[in-house]
């Protein structure tokens, strides 16, 4: 029913860093955000134990801890934080419509996209029992790998990110096992170089994992097969990396936005603006480079910015609030 429908001025679509910090600057320049924290609210840190790299945190903070304490900034400035999630748009028109849960019908003058990526994993049941208990699986080593400092682990995958992970992984740990599934890399000759030329990543090539080992609370090795021979060996390691991709969640956007041919929303260089006036991306939806809390946060700022630039230039009546930069 048209009587039904929502009116807002800037609506943002997913938590996490991106969305809230978003929210923040939208609130603080009277935008009156809403905000619909979508099916993982918080994001990918409420996966994540602890965050140490995050400035402002000296002794570092659990992801939960953190994605509540920016809710909850948010929330101070006013900004109206929802449950639920946004299953349709239409972007065709001068009227940015959003449908939350295949129900509710809102129509946006702005929208700010912080729907994030998912880290793609194996899918083995062991794998996923100590990912949720934060025991030793993780798709990030830069996130991560500090926890692992002189111990032993196994990564897994074969493109470019999978070796600057391993890479990563072997300036801190003792040593890296790295499984490929194939004969071959995937990487670039330069990058499948610098892990067979690093003295503590060792590269078992047509290797996959039959199973994540553990005492029930962390990781204590990894059983793997080789899928020529089907012999099979136990590797022992406290930390499990999986390094075979992400997905960005932009499919709901795609007959409207500029994506690249792996699904990341394409934003004009040095901008969060989108090819859609009025939309604007944030965070991992957009960036597969860094794929950090901090530069979500940086982008979710700059989303919020060009949102309220934009507004004043359709209302002459909506004044840029100076206060949205200190």
């Amino acid at each position: 029913m048209a009587t039904d429908i929502e009116k807002v001025k800037c609506l943002i679509i997913g938590s996490g860093p991106a969305g809230y910090t978003a929210a923040i600057y939208a609130a603080r320049a009277n935008m009156k955000p809403v905000l619909y924290q979508g099916t993982q609210p918080g994001g990918q840190l409420t996966t994540t134990n602890e965050v140490e790299n995050f400035p402002g945190y000296p002794d570092g903070i659990t992801g939960p801890e953190m994605m509540i304490e920016l809710q909850k900034q948010a929330e101070r400035f006013e900004a109206d934080v929802r449950h639920g999630w946004i299953t349709k748009v239409d972007f065709s028109g001068d009227v940015h419509k959003v449908w939350v849960n295949d129900e509710k019908e809102i129509h946006c003058d702005t929208v700010i996209i912080s729907t994030g990526a998912s880290a793609k994993y194996l899918g083995l049941e062991s794998e996923q029992k100590y990912l949720k208990l934060g025991g030793g699986v993780s798709a990030c080593a830069v996130c991560d790998g500090f926890f692992y400092r002189n111990q032993e682990v196994v990564i897994v995958g074969a493109g470019d990110s999978a070796c600057e992970e391993a890479h990563y992984l072997s300036n801190l740990c003792k040593k890296v096992t790295m499984l490929v599934r194939r004969d071959e890399f995937r990487a670039s000759k330069i990058m499948a170089n610098r892990v067979k030329n690093t003295p503590n990543i060792e590269i078992l090539f047509n290797t996959e994992t039959e199973e994540v080992l553990g005492d029930g609370q962390v990781v204590t090795g990894v059983k793997v097969f080789n899928n020529q021979t089907n012999e099979k060996h136990e590797i022992p390691a406290t930390g499990f990396f999986v390094a075979i991709g992400h997905k960005p969640n932009t499919d709901i956007f795609k007959d409207y936005l500029n994506l690249d041919e792996t699904g990341y929303i394409i934003n004009v260089p040095g901008t969060a603006k989108t090819n859609v006036e009025g939309v604007f991306v944030s965070g991992d939806a957009a960036d597969h480079v860094y794929r950090q809390a901090i530069t979500a946060a940086g982008t979710g700022c700059m989303a919020a910015l060009d949102a309220e630039r934009y507004l004043a230039s359709k209302d002459a009546s909506f004044e840029v609030s100076t206060s949205t930069y200190n």
